[in-house]
């Protein structure tokens, strides 16, 4: 994997799902947004249940991003006034995935080959202009994303960010669904979001530029995210459950140091649905999702500079 500062270039199957050796590649797509009148930045964004990152992740776009863009979201569960925020809202229900499938294929629709989709979670938003590292890296390859490898070195694509043009989309016949899966860190096989697309883009040959995770200061090993120093993605933004694989690694690993690791390492996994250390350790994390939100609410920047900087690391970081 061939790396440069915190982009990563991830390498690309030789095989296709018939055995044979693709000889067609997609080429990188090569942009420059901001001297283009005629390519589109289309932003699929999907809200589910809560209004509460509508405003925010809006007034970040507008601070943000110079080039004119358009908004695509689905806001299942919300009052259908906050509509008013987007350029274009689906009618739709079920897994977030999914979701996210149908508004691409609504821009695939209507949108031209060299046109931008940057998909972007609910919870996350640009904190600095996104172009330079877009253009950057489509220069590179042809489909830029955020890997989450601090989540037990997860591999595929994901989509708090991602941005592709439609024809790389159409091309590798993108999907977001889980399904094809992979062994993570811990050891056990697993799929995610995003796993089917990481596929896709094995089958096709294709690769990608990984944007990695750039903090300084980390409140919790998964959550609260910068990446490549321009996307921040809050993580569990709607949802109450908030214990991670990577927290069931770290308690499993602790267990394994006691005396009985043996008996406690094979029994981990229940422990942590049965004993009160599931509640706990999630009532810790919501207490500090809720601390960092309300920062990012009242639009005090503090919180990002905290997590620029690694002056108050040991006041704050997870036990």
């Amino acid at each position: 994997m061939k790396k440069s500062g915190n982009l990563a270039l991830g390498p690309a199957a030789v095989s296709d799902a018939w055995g044979e050796r693709r000889e067609e590649k997609l080429a990188p797509a090569i942009v420059v947004v901001q001297d283009s009148l005629s390519t589109v930045l289309h932003i699929a964004t999907v809200h589910y249940q809560s209004p509460r990152w509508i405003d925010i992740q809006a007034r970040y776009l507008r601070e943000n991003i110079a080039v004119p863009y358009q908004t695509w979201s689905s806001i299942e569960a919300i009052d259908r006034s906050y509509a008013s925020r987007f350029d274009h809202v689906l009618e739709q229900r079920g897994p977030h995935a999914g979701k996210l499938n149908q508004l691409a294929r609504e821009i695939c629709h209507v949108g031209a080959d060299d046109d931008l989709i940057m998909f972007l979670d609910g919870d996350a938003f640009p904190i600095a202009d996104p172009m330079p590292l877009i253009s950057e890296s489509l220069e590179r390859a042809p489909l830029v994303a955020v890997r989450r490898a601090e989540n037990l070195d997860e591999p595929q694509p994901h989509p708090c960010f991602c941005v592709t043009t439609v024809r790389t989309w159409r091309g590798v016949r993108g999907d977001w669904s889980l399904g094809y899966p992979w062994r993570s860190a811990a050891g056990r096989t697993i799929s995610d979001v995003g796993g089917n697309l990481l596929r896709a883009l094995e089958l096709s040959d294709t690769p990608w530029v990984q944007i990695q995770r750039t903090n300084e200061t980390d409140v919790h090993p998964v959550f609260f995210g910068i990446y490549g120093d321009t996307i921040y993605h809050h993580g569990a933004g709607f949802r109450d459950a908030f214990v991670t694989r990577a927290d069931r690694e770290r308690l499993r690993k602790r267990l394994a140091t006691q005396n009985t690791a043996a008996r406690w390492a094979k029994r981990g996994r229940d422990l942590v649905l049965r004993r009160p250390w599931n509640h706990d350790t999630n009532e810790r994390i919501r207490l500090q999702s809720e601390s960092i939100f309300q920062a990012i609410a009242r639009g005090d920047e503090a919180w990002l500079a905290m997590m620029r900087s690694d002056a108050h690391e040991a006041r704050i970081s997870p036990r």
